[in-house]
């Protein structure tokens, strides 16, 4: 079949396809893509010719638009997801920064950057790096790193072989990730004799493979062994689909189980055995029986440095690791005892091994009181009275109390996912998504887009601060475009409330990080030298100025009354309210590996550097 390069690829795309216990899905569902000199041509011509074969969806931003697939292979459960296609130069490297956030939260994304000539006749081509000791270097070569796959397409016939491979990895869960094939703008647009099978309906499996029969029989003697075990829920057993079977396995044996931020959710907010949020978000009852832990189960997890609490969460002086993992590289981390494989079958194989076993009365009782307590907190922070602004634990309070149970909570960086975290009572596996392997600033409003396109069936709360919403707002146009609406809580305390309460917890006062106009001559409290007056921004109006329907509350009755309109109005709806940058919420005993200026003329500093080598003498190896 004599097709051009891009032609043959959009057809390749059209014809993927995934299978998972018996359930067929198509894996590339579309492609957005914003056009330019390197994609029009080629990839843009081959959609425009045959619209059929792959929905086209525009975006605004190269970034966001690799946040959005990105979401949407998460809300998928990685059974499927998006392409991306790109002009050659700044549209491919504003990709960059998703490309990272999908390989580090192991979600898969496709990305189709133009490229420079192939032929390097016409060099240099418009925005092309040149480099004078090789000659085929192009700035695509930046995602190497951050990619799982990548490829450069110099002649029309290397497609078979890089889209096969390209397709290898990114249905695989242990691999999987950003996939680049760079595209050269000549070679898309040149033809080749394709053989006609490369089109052919195609069905790539996801099995549920299972560790050997010894390291399982090894695991179930390990947890026979234990006293106080505990469960550590990644995001990887959501995407497994083994929230039931943890459900099932947590209820018999009784261990309870932490969450990280990708797993929260893993169990109901209300479990008997759910402790809530581990780690240095985490909340009071995962973090100290985290702290006593003698056999830790790691179901689905990378154990970032916020899930451990930079390795000073699990304290006891024998504590072993059992880490269920697809990925052999995540199940042998903390010398673990890996069992490689699926987490939901490894999950039920194990149990049955565990037979009758169960945890004593005395864990059980520990971890009810600890949830009870809990349970009390929450409400406390939920309805603070704080005035005048609200605290942002109240905001949260009233998100969460007026959401359905289908609904979800998206938002990725400042405070607000640490106090999610801790505070968001999750009544479904979906129903929660953060992003935090990355922490993208700028990542909410589009990643809240892939949610919605996932599942519009669903409501999408997407929750916001003002410096991540100044980063990237612009697929709110999007949203109204696609008809896809989300209702977005705009949280604006003037600035960076995360980073200038980190600050000022080491000793620096928060500079650079509130929005005031620059006071010449001065330096103030939690302002560096921007200590003037507030600046005239009206990130409402802004929104307004997006299309959105804006509602602004200046109180949390104010909100909770918008929350309720918000759900009769058919198009995206941007919630503006102020809250009080400096009421936070308790860290409950954990701590994060900052390190802190090791001397300093500052009183302040040197007092922090202090406090952070008395947290460092808590860190463990664990080997």
């Amino acid at each position: 079949m004599r097709l051009t390069m891009a032609q043959a690829l959009v057809r390749f795309l059209a014809a993927q396809h995934v299978e998972r216990d018996g359930v067929e899905h198509r894996f590339i569902e579309g492609c957005f893509g914003i056009f330019g000199h390197g994609n029009v041509t080629g990839v843009g011509q081959a959609l425009a010719e045959h619209p059929e074969l792959l929905t086209y969806y525009q975006a605004r931003n190269e970034q966001s638009m690799v946040h959005t697939a990105a979401g949407f292979a998460r809300m998928r459960n990685r059974l499927s997801t998006l392409a991306c296609t790109t002009s050659i130069g700044p549209g491919a490297t504003n990709m960059l920064t998703g490309a990272a956030a999908a390989t580090i939260n192991r979600l898969p994304v496709l990305l189709l950057p133009g490229d420079v000539f192939a032929s390097r006749r016409p060099d240099p081509v418009l925005q092309q790096l040149e480099t004078p000791w090789r000659g085929d270097a192009s700035v695509n070569d930046c995602f190497q790193p951050v990619c799982k796959y990548w490829d450069r397409i110099t002649r029309p016939e290397q497609l078979v072989a890089a889209a096969m491979g390209a397709m290898r990895v990114l249905v695989n869960p242990a691999e999987t990730g950003a996939v680049m094939l760079a595209l050269p703008q000549d070679v898309q647009a040149e033809a080749f004799d394709y053989p006609a099978e490369l089109f052919e309906h195609r069905v790539w499996p996801v099995g549920r493979p299972l560790p050997d029969d010894a390291a399982l029989d090894r695991a179930a003697e390990a947890v026979r062994g234990a006293r106080r075990p505990l469960i550590v829920a990644g995001g990887g057993g959501i995407y497994s689909e083994a929230t039931a079977a943890l459900d099932a396995f947590a209820r018999r044996t009784g261990i309870p189980v932490g969450e990280t931020q990708a797993g929260k959710g893993s169990l109901t907010f209300d479990h008997p055995q759910a402790a809530g949020a581990i780690g240095a978000t985490g909340a009071l009852p995962a973090n100290r029986l985290a702290a006593e832990a003698d056999v830790v189960i790691g179901i689905g997890t990378r154990y970032s440095d916020f899930t451990t609490a930079s390795k000073t969460a699990f304290q006891d002086e024998g504590v072993r690791f059992v880490n269920i993992n697809i990925a052999d590289f995540d199940g042998h981390k903390h010398a673990g005892l890996a069992l490689v494989g699926d987490a939901r079958a490894t999950l039920v194989a194990l149990d049955k091994r565990l037979a009758s076993w169960t945890v004593d009365s005395a864990h059980r009782e520990l971890t009810a009181n600890l949830r009870a307590e809990w349970d009390q907190e929450v409400n406390r922070l939920y309805h603070l009275g704080h005035d005048p602004l609200p605290a942002q634990s109240e905001v949260i309070g009233a998100v969460n109390e007026l959401a359905g149970p289908r609904d979800v909570v998206v938002c990725a960086a400042g405070s607000m996912p640490g106090d999610l975290h801790k505070l968001w009572r999750t009544r479904d596996p979906k129903g929660y998504h953060v992003e935090y392997g990355y922490s993208t600033m700028g990542y909410e409003i589009a990643g809240g887009l892939g949610v919605k396109l996932a599942d519009p069936e669903r409501e999408v709360y997407v929750m916001v601060g003002d410096g991540s919403y100044l980063m990237m707002a612009q697929e709110i146009v999007t949203s109204i475009q696609e008809d896809l609406k989300l209702t977005v809580v705009l949280v604006d305390n003037q600035g960076f409330a995360s980073i200038g309460a980190l600050s000022r917890s080491k000793g620096t006062a928060g500079f650079g990080t509130r929005y005031r106009h620059r006071k010449d001559g001065s330096i103030g409290d939690d302002s560096g030298a921007h200590d003037g007056d507030a600046l005239p921004v009206d990130l409402a109006l802004n929104a307004q100025g997006l299309g959105a329907h804006v509602i602004r509350a200046r109180s949390v009755d104010e909100l909770r009354d918008a929350l309720v309109a918000a759900k009769s109005i058919d198009q995206t709806v941007v919630i503006h309210v102020l809250t009080d940058r400096y009421e936070g919420v308790p860290d409950y005993g954990s701590w994060w590996d900052v390190p802190v200026a090791e001397v300093s003329d500052s009183a302040e500093v040197r007092k922090a550097r202090a406090e952070h080598e008395e947290g460092a003498a808590r860190r463990r190896w664990y080997i």
